[in-house]
């Protein structure tokens, strides 16, 4: 190697390294921490401290038919204050509808009508699944959560198939955590009605008095035997 190769080879600029410098790495970490109070602040207040739901109020409309239908099944939607004497009648079944019809919109108009259930449970009709959200709220006494309230959510496929209801839970989840399968007695997915229905009690007699079930997006319709 001659001298002038040697002079080029000593001069020649050291290759750059490559790699994050430290203002990248400042901005990578202050990202991430971002993300994550972000992040948990949204989980905090979904889940663990929920605010109450806004009740859902009906029109006028709206209450008539759900009155209507409540009178139907003998539920006195009047009540005390309605001041008329209670008139005796005849009992009759005829042209007595074995059908119980209800919307999303009037379950939950029921449910604010209990100013216990008003703001802490709301109930989502979908196909074939009935979901409800429960907020609960925790004695001052209870570990770490004193005073607060959990979000849980619950779903039950609720169908009907082979001439019979069919019934299975989907799931439960605390605070957006689903629940083991396990911790629920391992009852996930699996058809209440024929799991309990063949010994006497609630599952076979629910299912002995169903004619048919069928819930789909904001309706639930129940048709009862004879």
């Amino acid at each position: 190697m001659n001298k002038t190769t040697e002079d080029k080879t000593a001069s020649a600029p050291p290759p750059e390294k490559k790699g994050f410098s430290g203002l990248h790495v400042f901005g990578i970490v202050l990202l991430t921490i971002v993300a994550t109070v972000g992040a948990g602040y949204w989980w905090l207040s979904h889940y663990v401290f929920p605010e109450n739901f806004e009740p859902v109020t009906l029109n006028a409309s709206e209450q008539d038919s759900l009155n209507n239908k409540l009178t139907t099944l003998g539920i006195d939607t009047q009540g005390a204050e309605s001041g008329r004497p209670l008139q005796p009648v005849p009992y009759s079944e005829k042209g007595a509808s074995r059908e119980v019809r209800f919307s999303e919109r009037e379950l939950n108009g029921m449910l604010a009508n209990n100013t216990d259930l008003a703001q802490r449970l709301a109930v989502d009709l979908s196909d074939d699944l009935v979901s409800a959200l429960l907020l609960v709220p925790l004695e001052e006494g209870f570990p770490v959560l004193g005073g607060r309230t959990l979000r849980v959510n619950a779903g039950v496929e609720l169908s009907f198939a082979n001439g019979r209801p069919l019934v299975k839970l989907r799931g439960v989840s605390l605070m957006g955590v689903p629940i083991p399968n396990a911790w629920l007695g391992n009852l996930k997915n699996v058809d209440l009605v024929n799991e309990f229905g063949a010994n006497p009690g609630f599952w076979q007699s629910f299912a002995a008095g169903v004619d048919h079930i069928q819930v789909e997006d904001g309706r639930l319709l129940v048709r009862l035997k004879e």
